[in-house]
């Protein structure tokens, strides 16, 4: 447990360095654009994009290729781990490439039938030409989140933690560069001490540099992915990383990578649709909802990250190797401490974040305070839940079980939707953020206790 108290630690401080940057990044996002028209479609655009990236490698691959990796460890050596990372990593590539063109095509139709039905016609011109831009960040992270599960195979966290904050980094450029730095610059100066440090310097870049509105924000994610991708090849070197080429359609690890990755697809599928519902609905609410539940969702995932995600992310290699290796009795004792430790530090997180939200979004929101408020406050709810997740599904994973988490998170989506469809005419942007928080909740709580049922809890 110490040692994976020491490596959840590294990942949640680097984790908390890439939000503070990132907070930073969506405080200047708000202050350039404002919670309305060309921010909705920005973000509505990136859901597709974001969803393929997790059914194929970041979420749906990660969770279930790294068991399997320490498995080939011990059979093979280092070798092993990268022939089948190689093949894994060359089938991801096909499939992310194709489905890629696919959405390209089709991103006119996708837009006013499934993402933002209720959008007006430029609105959803916006959001296709966003969409089709976002697609190249999904071709570099379809290779980027694959070699992050890789180097937490080797049980290296460093690298994979330094990513992210590189993503936001690139998000950062684009805004300031690329992005509406004039309005920035008037918006900053309204703001106490920061104005003056920063004003006149971005007023000398506006003038010096094109202003691509939105559009600057989204060519910043294409550099954000190629950095993210970047700053992690020195641990692919370290490792002796060897590329092999090929599927490795015909070999017994690479056909249960395939049998585990099936369930795990449709349930990030599941987790997905989640949010593309989420969009769906808010289209049709007053302007600016689906940016207030945006910045809501993105606020609740800071504790979260930095907590449940860290922890996550630190225990999966740990408890697969003690199934690797039998030890079902220790594995218990290790998920129950993690478990406990999670309930002790969200819950007060919870309690003192709802209290403090309206202040914190009227000293960043402005205008729009009232809605980001209202939206982080009903995600807070749902913190315990989501952070205790990230522990519960991965011990499926490393029993080899994907099946299980498929069944919870198809529950979680139907209560979402139920709830969503329901309450939000009554409600408004409140019912989304509360629905997401019940559906989280009710899913860690059936998995804790299918797990207590197996003995494992």
């Amino acid at each position: 447990m110490r040692s994976i108290f020491r490596a959840s630690l590294l990942v949640s401080a680097l984790f908390a360095i890439d939000k503070v940057v990132s907070l930073g990044v969506q405080f200047l996002v708000a202050r350039a654009y404002g919670v309305g028209h060309a921010l909705d479609a920005y973000n509505a655009a990136n859901n597709l994009p974001d969803t393929l990236f997790l059914l194929i490698s970041g979420g749906a691959l990660n969770l279930a290729m790294i068991p399997l990796l320490r498995q080939a460890f011990e059979r093979e050596g280092r070798p092993g781990i990268w022939r089948l990372f190689s093949q894994i990593a060359n089938l991801a590539f096909l499939v992310t490439a194709a489905l890629a063109v696919l959405v390209f095509l089709f991103a006119p139709w996708l837009v006013s039938n499934v993402v933002a039905p209720d959008f007006d016609s430029a609105q959803k011109s916006l959001t296709v030409d966003l969409m089709r831009l976002n697609l190249a960040a999904l071709l570099i992270f379809s290779i980027s989140g694959l070699i992050s599960g890789s180097l937490q195979a080797h049980q290296h966290f460093i690298l994979p933690g330094l990513a992210p904050m590189m993503y936001s980094l690139g998000q950062l450029a684009g805004l300031v560069i690329l992005g509406p730095t004039g309005t920035l610059a008037d918006s900053l100066g309204r703001v106490g001490v920061v104005g003056p440090l920063v004003e006149p310097p971005l007023r000398a870049l506006a003038a010096a540099t094109p202003d691509l509105g939105v559009f600057g924000l989204a060519w910043g994610v294409v550099l954000g992915a190629a950095l993210h991708l970047l700053i992690q090849v020195p641990g692919l070197i370290r490792f002796g990383f060897r590329w092999t080429r090929g599927l490795g359609l015909e070999r017994a690890d690479m056909r249960e990578m395939l049998t585990l990755m099936g369930p795990r697809v449709l349930t990030m599928a599941c987790i997905s649709a989640i949010f593309i519902v989420n969009d769906n609905i808010a289209s049709g609410l007053e302007v600016g909802a689906i940016s207030a539940l945006s910045f809501g969702w993105r606020i609740q995932q800071i504790p979260e990250t930095l907590f449940g995600t860290a922890l996550g992310v630190a225990i999966l290699p740990a408890l697969s190797e003690l199934v690797a290796q039998g030890k079902h009795a220790e594995l218990t004792r290790l998920l129950r401490r993690a478990l406990w430790i999670l309930l002790a530090l969200t819950v007060p997180i919870a309690v003192v974040g709802s209290l403090l939200m309206p202040w914190v979004a009227g000293v960043i929101f402005e205008e729009r305070a009232g809605l980001v408020a209202i939206a982080t406050q009903s995600y807070l709810l749902g913190l315990v839940g989501h952070s205790l997740k990230e522990a519960t599904t991965r011990t499926f994973y490393a029993y080899k079980d994907a099946r299980t988490p498929l069944v919870t998170a198809a529950v979680n989506l139907v209560i979402f939707a139920g709830l969503g469809w329901a309450l939000t005419p009554i409600f408004g942007l409140a019912a989304l953020a509360l629905a997401n928080s019940l559906s989280f909740t009710i899913e860690a709580a059936l998995q804790a206790i299918l797990l207590s049922r197996r003995r494992v809890l």
